[in-house]
């Protein structure tokens, strides 16, 4: 009872900005997401890493909701993201104008790169400010510009994706999402489609967004090295839980699980 007064002191502080409460999600008999519980703090980066249908992606596609969940909350800055506060107070299924607001706040980029090929590297990025923010037309293309070379690609705007290699179409998606202005920024496996040499000029943007935004970040990778030199925090994923989570030095320098330590092996082996 005596620690009621002291919440309101802790509550600003504590707010993450992606929390994930005993979420769990479905398809028919298999269970991809177990009761998942996950705090990502406002600016932090965070590596999920794991075998294969452990959960990593659908955890992205949720909180991007692409996928509905069967049981628990996932909240986006303090708000629910597919409920919301019903008239008694209770949450209830979000409107589409409730979760259209919500997924504002949240940018993905995919492993494919899912770009409009029939509309150039400027046109691609602009396109959704446009048609979802309302953004005038001059203003979106400022943005788009200011975008494109951010990530190295000032050269290319008229360029169409058949007209770029793999790692600019990608740097192209991170240029579109982040257009979007949003808190949180997704990565799904974008290297994943890239050569191993466009892998590093993908990574390298990521690096420096990190570095100069502060943006939420949450990266599913096959990237050890990278999740290591990137991450403020790594999730081991296994059956649909966080297995094992710690500091890159703490995961990879000394791994607490068996389980961990046979997949960092095997990871290791493979490359």
């Amino acid at each position: 009872m005596n620690t009621a007064p002291q919440m309101p002191l802790a509550a600003p502080a504590a707010q993450p900005m992606v929390r994930f409460a005993g979420v769990t999600k479905r398809y028919g008999e298999l269970t991809v997401l177990d009761q998942l519980d996950l705090d990502v703090a406002p600016g932090e980066k965070v590596a999920i890493i794991g075998p294969s249908g452990s959960g990593k992606s659908t955890l992205l596609r949720v909180l991007m909701t692409l996928e509905d969940i069967d049981d628990g909350v996932i909240e986006v800055d303090g708000e629910p993201l597919t409920h919301m506060s019903g008239p008694d107070g209770a949450l209830v299924r979000a409107s589409s104008r409730h979760l259209r607001r919500m997924r504002g706040k949240v940018g993905m980029v995919f492993q494919s790169f899912n770009l409009f090929p029939h509309m150039d590297a400027l046109h691609n990025v602009m396109e959704a400010p446009v048609q979802v923010l309302g953004l005038p037309k001059a203003e979106a293309r400022e943005r788009a510009e200011e975008l494109l070379a951010m990530v190295g690609l000032q050269d290319k705007l008229e360029h169409f994706p058949a007209q770029l290699s793999g790692g600019q179409q990608q740097r192209v998606a991170i240029a579109r999402a982040l257009a979007m202005r949003p808190q949180v920024m997704l990565f799904d496996e974008v290297t994943s489609a890239l050569d191993p040499e466009l892998c590093g000029e993908v990574l390298n943007v990521i690096r420096r967004l990190g570095d100069a935004h502060n943006l939420t970040m949450l990266m599913v990778t096959h990237q050890m090295g990278f999740a290591r030199e990137f991450a403020d925090r790594v999730c081991f994923f296994h059956q649909g839980r966080i297995h094992e989570q710690g500091t890159p030095e703490a995961l990879f320098g000394d791994p607490q699980q068996e389980r961990t330590r046979e997949f960092l092996s095997a990871v290791n082996e493979a490359h």
